[in-house]
C-alpha cells in the first residue's frame, strides 16, 4: 500500500499566535508538513511549490495573499478576519474561473463558537430584539470581530420574511455598528482571549448564548479540520459549520 506524499502547508503569519498553533499541530501530525513558514518580512514566493497556502495574517493584507496562492494554482485556508460578503462575492466570482481550486474561509477555528452561532441563527426568527457584544485581547487589530459579523450575517438570512431587527437610536455612535441590521459591540481589552454574547430580548424575557474562549488549544480541532479539507475544496467555502457533520 502507498503512503501519500503529507500535504505541504505553506503558512503565511507564522510569527503570530495561531500562525505558531498551527505550526506546532502541522508538525505533530502525520499527514501534513510546514512546506514554509512566512512572516510580515518573508517574501511571498517562499509559497512556491506548496500543496496548500494556510493565510493567519490581518485584513489589510489577506486578499494579497489569497490571490498570491491562487495565481500559483494553490487552494487557500482563510483564517483571518475581515472577509467581509462584498469581498466573498468578489473572491467567488474570480474562482470561476478556476473550478479546479477552492478557498476555505474560517472566521472562528472554534467548534463551540461555530456551534453557539448555530444556536444564535435558530433563535433568530423569533425574536425582534437581538445585539451582539464581542471582547478580545487588546492586540486584536480589527472591529467588529469576523465571527460577530458571520454571527450577524446568518442571524439577517435567517429571519428571512421577519424582516430586520429592532434596534432603537441606532443613529446613536454608542448603540455599536450595524450589519445585517444588528448592532455589534466590540471590547479591545487586557486580561480577554475571546468572547462573543449574542442577546435575544422578547416580551418579559431574554435569552443569551454565550461562548467564551480560555485557551488557544481551543482551536486546534477546527485547524486540523480546515487544512485537511482545503485541498480538496472547490469554490468558497465560508464557515467551519460547513465541514462538519452536522445531520443537516
Amino acid at each position: 500500500m502507498v503512503t501519500p506524499d503529507p500535504i505541504g502547508v505553506a503558512v503565511v503569519g507564522a510569527t503570530g499566535r495561531m500562525g505558531r498553533l498551527a505550526i506546532a499541530l502541522i508538525e505533530r501530525s502525520d499527514d501534513m508538513r510546514v512546506h514554509a513558514a512566512l512572516g510580515s518580512s518573508d517574501p511571498i514566493e517562499r509559497i512556491e511549490g506548496a500543496d496548500l497556502v494556510l493565510d493567519l495574517t490581518v485584513p489589510a493584507v489577506s486578499p494579497e495573499i489569497v490571490g498570491a496562492a491562487l495565481d500559483r494554482g494553490i487552494p487557500v485556508l482563510v483564517g483571518t478576519s475581515g472577509w467581509t460578503s462584498e469581498r466573498i462575492t468578489t473572491l467567488a466570482r474570480r474562482l470561476q474561473a478556476t473550478p479546479e481550486l477552492g478557498v476555505i474561509i474560517v472566521p472562528n477555528f472554534s467548534l463551540g463558537s461555530v456551534l453557539a452561532t448555530l444556536a444564535a441563527t435558530m433563535l433568530a426568527p423569533y425574536f425582534d430584539s437581538i445585539e451582539i457584544v464581542e471582547a478580545h485581547h487588546e492586540g486584536k487589530v480589527d472591529s467588529p470581530s469576523g465571527t460577530a459579523i458571520r454571527t450577524a450575517e446568518l442571524i439577517g438570512a435567517a429571519r428571512g420574511d421577519a424582516g430586520p431587527v429592532s434596534a432603537p437610536h441606532a443613529d446613536q455612535r454608542a448603540r455599536g455598528q450595524q450589519v445585517a441590521s444588528v448592532p455589534i459591540h466590540s471590547l479591545r481589552m487586557s486580561g480577554l482571549l475571546a468572547q462573543q454574547d449574542v442577546l435575544f430580548g422578547g416580551v418579559g424575557e431574554t435569552v443569551r448564548i454565550s461562548h467564551e474562549t480560555f485557551s488557544d488549544e481551543s482551536y486546534a480541532a477546527g485547524l486540523l479540520l480546515g487544512l485537511r479539507a482545503a485541498p480538496t475544496a472547490r469554490g468558497v467555502v465560508v464557515g467551519l459549520d460547513k465541514l462538519l457533520d452536522l445531520g443537516r
